[in-house]
């Protein structure tokens, strides 16, 4: 019975595992995307802002 536990819990593990792997390769282009979405939003917030701001 330990044998059966333990083996399904390292099945499991690597199951769990399998897309954390892969997705290493993705990681670099998401962290991209996310940078390039907040220049994009600082750009937008620049471009918005009043010309004379209220003290």
């Amino acid at each position: 019975m330990h044998k059966r536990l333990r083996l399904a819990l390292t099945l499991m593990t690597l199951v769990g595992a399998a897309p954390l792997l892969s997705a290493c390769h993705t990681t670099a282009g998401f962290g991209q995307d996310m940078s390039q979405g907040g220049h994009a939003l600082t750009n937008s917030a620049n471009a918005n802002a009043p010309s004379n701001p209220s003290p």
